[in-house]
């Protein structure tokens, strides 16, 4: 089952996959034709920004090397965990995934277990998407994806009942961070990490 997913996304289809939150739809992320295809399942805007999944901090710092410094020390202290990162992307990268906003790229690093973690791990990345209908409930089962989502994938793992949360997404682009919805982590606790995070910094 690990080799067909990682087969799949490398041949450029989408898969369906658990991650540390809920089911998501996966695609190759480096080329833009595997984005599109994923967008067209979901029935997603191209207007819409996608997460980019790493494997861990130090292969998102190798895929966005623009990261390092003051944004990557804060992706250290919150990842990973369900957090999905708004962080700068001065070099626009990735610019399939960033919707209408190429100069920021969200970003997460899940804490997978089992399969899931070996297909990421192998893969080193993956673009992911909740995999539900746009407007629909999160997936918490396999059996709560759409059938014509899960039809639609070339590969399909099923990692039992997830938390059922999505991530919380941070933008952290502007001088204050921005909380874009409140998911798995509360508000104020993403907050008072991040005031910690800012209180030990040098000044």
């Amino acid at each position: 089952m690990i080799d067909d997913l990682v087969d799949a996304v490398r041949a450029g289809e989408p898969v369906l996959m658990p991650t540390d939150t809920v089911y998501g739809l996966c695609a190759d992320p480096h080329r833009e034709a595997p984005v599109q295809r994923l967008y067209r399942l979901k029935g997603r805007e191209a207007a819409q920004p996608t997460a980019l999944l790493a494997s861990d901090v130090d292969v998102l710092l190798d895929f966005i090397p623009e990261l390092r410094g003051r944004p990557g020390t804060i992706a250290r202290a919150l990842l990973p965990g369900p957090f999905t990162l708004v962080l700068p992307n001065p070099a626009l990268r990735f610019r399939w995934l960033t919707g209408e906003r190429p100069e920021s790229i969200g970003v997460r690093v899940p804490q997978l277990a089992g399969e899931a973690r070996q297909v990421l791990d192998r893969l080193g990345a993956l673009a992911a998407t909740s995999a539900n209908l746009p407007g629909g409930p999160d997936p918490r089962r396999l059996g709560d994806v759409p059938e014509e989502l899960r039809a639609g994938c070339a590969a399909v793992l099923d990692g039992g009942e997830l938390p059922g949360t999505p991530s919380t997404v941070l933008d952290l682009t502007g001088p204050e961070p921005i909380v874009v919805r409140e998911g798995a982590v509360p508000v104020g606790e993403a907050l008072s990490r991040l005031a910690e995070l800012s209180a030990d910094a040098p000044g």
